[in-house]
C-alpha cells in the first residue's frame, strides 16, 4: 500500500483531542449546544430586489464587514490567545523575479502532529463524524454567522438566536493561520456536509468576497486529493496587501459559442504560469458567475479530479486549478528535494503565496524553485485540454476551434512539466497520513 506522510494542519484548538467524547459542556458548534446559542449575525443583501426592504434597520458602513467585524474580531481572538502562534511575526518577502512570488517562513504551522489516515484517491468521500469536524469547535473561535438576508440592505445583529430550525453558516478563525485575518467559512455547519462544492455554498463564498469588497481579501477552496485536510465543507480566506502572481498572469479568452450568451460569463485559460488553470469572470449577477464555476467544480469532483479554487477581485474573478501533485507524490514521481521542503501545494501556494516551513528554504527561495514546485502540480497540456473538454460538456458550453490573440504577452522564465498524468486514475489503496 502506498502512503504519504504529511504534516497535519490544525485548524481548531479542539482538533487534536477530537477523539475524546467531551459531552456538550464546552459551548461547541454541535447540535448539543448551537441551537440554543446566540451568535453575532451578518445578513448580506440578496441579489433580488424585493418590494419591501428591511425597514427600521440601518445598513452597516461599507467597510464594517471587513475592517470591524472580520479583521477586528480576528484581532480580538488574537488578544485572547486563541491562536497556536503569532502569524504576524512570521517573516515574509517577495521573491525577486518577473512574477513576484511571495514567500513566508511559518515554522509554527507544522509543530503539532496527529497521525490520521486520509485517502487521496477519492475526491468525494462521505462525512465521518468520528474524525475531527467543525461541530467540535468552541464558539469562542466563531466570529459571526454569515447568511443571506431578506431585503436589499445588509444588516448586522450583535446577538441573534440560532434556533432549532436553523443550520447556520459561520465564520471562524483558523487557529493555525497562514496570514493576517485567516478565517474559515463553514456553510450550514450542522448539516455536516463533506468537502464538496455545491451551488448554494459556492454562492455563499462569493457573497463573502463581495461583502469584504477588497482586492486583498481572497477566499480559497481545496478539494480532497488537493490538500484539503478536513472532510467537512469549508472555504478559507485571509487578507494580504499585495497581488498574487496568478492574478498578474496573462490569460487567453476561450471563445464560447454556446452556453454563456445569457449569463455574460467569460472563460479564459492561464498563459505562462506554472499551473494550468481556467479563469472565470463577468456575469449579469453574482449567481450567474457562481453557477458556471460551481458546475465546473461539480464536474471535476464527480470525475474524481482534485482541484483548487481561488476567489479573487471581490468575487468577480475566479481561478480553477485541476491538479495532480498528490497522485504524483504517491507514485514517487516528485523529486526528494521538493518533498523535503514539506510544502503541500494547495490553493495559496498555487496562487503564488509560498508558505515555507524551514528557514533554509525561505532564505534560498527563488523564482526557479517556485516554478519547479508548482510545475509538479500542473496537469500536462494534453491532460488539461481533456479536463477542459469534460468541464465544457458537463456545463453545456461549446467553444470555437480557432484561437484568438492573448490579452497580454509575456515570456515564461521556466518550462512547466509536460508529463501526462491521468488525474482520475490513482493507484489503488493509496492513502495519506496527516
Amino acid at each position: 500500500m502506498l502512503t504519504i506522510k504529511r504534516v497535519p494542519t490544525v485548524l481548531s484548538n479542539y482538533q487534536e483531542d477530537s477523539g475524546e467524547s467531551r459531552g456538550c459542556g464546552r459551548n461547541c458548534l454541535g447540535k448539543c449546544c448551537l441551537p440554543v446559542s446566540k451568535l453575532p449575525l451578518y445578513a448580506f443583501k440578496s441579489d433580488a430586489k424585493p418590494e419591501i426592504s428591511s425597514s427600521g434597520v440601518d445598513e452597516p458602513p461599507s467597510d464594517f464587514f471587513l475592517n470591524s467585524l472580520l479583521l477586528g474580531g480576528w484581532e480580538d481572538r488574537m488578544s485572547r490567545g486563541l491562536f497556536r502562534y503569532d502569524v504576524t511575526a512570521c517573516e515574509t518577502k517577495v521573491i525577486p523575479g518577473e512574477y513576484g512570488f511571495v514567500a513566508q517562513l511559518n515554522e509554527g504551522r507544522h509543530l503539532k502532529k496527529r497521525p490520521t489516515e486520509f485517502r487521496v484517491d477519492r475526491v468525494l468521500q462521505p462525512f465521518d463524524p468520528a474524525k475531527f469536524n467543525f461541530t467540535k469547535v468552541g464558539q469562542e473561535e466563531v466570529l459571526f454567522r454569515f447568511e443571506a438576508g431578506e431585503g436589499d440592505k445588509a444588516r448586522f445583529l450583535e446577538s441573534a438566536a440560532v434556533g432549532e430550525a436553523n443550520t447556520p453558516s459561520v465564520v471562524a478563525i483558523n487557529v493555525s493561520p497562514i496570514e493576517y485575518g485567516h478565517v474559515l467559512l463553514i456553510p450550514r455547519v450542522l448539516d455536516c456536509l463533506p468537502q464538496r462544492i455545491d451551488p448554494d455554498s459556492f454562492l455563499l463564498a462569493l457573497h463573502m468576497a463581495a461583502e469584504a469588497g477588497s482586492p486583498y481579501f481572497r477566499l480559497g477552496y481545496n478539494s480532497l486529493g488537493a490538500f484539503a485536510t478536513i472532510n467537512h465543507l469549508h472555504f478559507q480566506a485571509y487578507f494580504l496587501t499585495m497581488p498574487f502572481p496568478v492574478e498578474k498572469a496573462p490569460t487567453e479568452r476561450i471563445p464560447v459559442v454556446k452556453g454563456l450568451s445569457q449569463s455574460k460569463v467569460k472563460v479564459s485559460k492561464l498563459l505562462n504560469y506554472p499551473v494550468r488553470g481556467l479563469v472565470y469572470e463577468g456575469g449579469n449577477t453574482l449567481k450567474d458567475l457562481s453557477d458556471v464555476v460551481a458546475n465546473s467544480c461539480i464536474c471535476l469532483q464527480e470525475n474524481n479530479i482534485p482541484f483548487n479554487v481561488l476567489i479573487s477581485d471581490s468575487g468577480r474573478r475566479i481561478f480553477l486549478f485541476p491538479q495532480c501533485y498528490a497522485e504524483k507524490q504517491a507514485l514517487g514521481e516528485v523529486s526528494q528535494e521538493i518533498l523535503d521542503t514539506q510544502v503541500n501545494p494547495a490553493v495559496w501556494e498555487i496562487s503564488g503565496h509560498m508558505v515555507l516551513k524551514r528557514k533554509k528554504d525561505y532564505e534560498e527561495a527563488s523564482e526557479e524553485y517556485a516554478w519547479r514546485l508548482l510545475a509538479e502540480v500542473s496537469l500536462s497540456e494534453a491532460r488539461f485540454e481533456e479536463v477542459k473538454a469534460y468541464i465544457f460538456e458537463a456545463t453545456g458550453l461549446e467553444s470555437e476551434e480557432e484561437k484568438i490573440e492573448p490579452e497580454e504577452n509575456k515570456g515564461t522564465p521556466h518550462q512547466s512539466s509536460t508529463t501526462a498524468v491521468a488525474a482520475n486514475h490513482f493507484p489503488e489503496g493509496c492513502l495519506i497520513l496527516q
